[in-house]
């Protein structure tokens, strides 16, 4: 049991490391920083979009998102498109800078995916995801009885 939790922390922690360096190395040409890029992947793929949703979609907090849509919004990346609108609940879309910027962005990605992917089959890949995605969703169920102050029963 010893080894599964320390394998499982550190090799998270290590992923998590290991994408954050791999972020910064590729868009250092683009003069962007972590929560940059993903809200140009993700206005790129799924376009329009407000503030609040990019947080839900990226995971990060509101002040966050906040900043990094500020910086994308001065260096010509983004724009607005209802100013009259509370700021948060407006929508968002690239100007073609950011589509140009967009574009080279999914195709790093992919090719990172693809690259780290090597050596999974499609099946073993499907498998890795549905049982990620199951941890992380009972991980995240006994942190919110933390919230809410109830005892966890292992």
């Amino acid at each position: 049991m010893e080894e599964r939790f320390e394998m499982f922390t550190v090799l998270i922690a290590k992923s998590g490391r290991l994408v954050k360096r791999i972020k910064t190395e590729e868009m250092a040409e683009f003069n962007l920083k972590l929560p940059h890029v993903s809200c140009i992947y993700y206005l790129y793929k799924r376009g329009t979009l407000t503030s609040k949703e990019l947080c839900d979609i990226c995971d990060e907090d509101k002040a966050s998102i906040s900043r990094a849509l500020e910086h994308l919004e001065e260096n010509g990346y983004i724009r607005c498109l209802d100013e009259a609108k509370k700021r948060y609940k407006s929508p968002l879309e690239l100007t073609e800078k950011g589509k140009i910027v967009g574009e080279k962005v999914e195709e790093k990605i992919d090719n990172i995916l693809v690259e780290a992917s090597k050596g999974l089959t499609p099946e073993n890949r499907k498998i890795f995801y549905e049982s990620f995605s199951l941890i992380c969703n009972n991980l995240q169920n006994i942190y919110n009885n933390y919230e809410k102050g109830e005892k966890n029963e292992y």
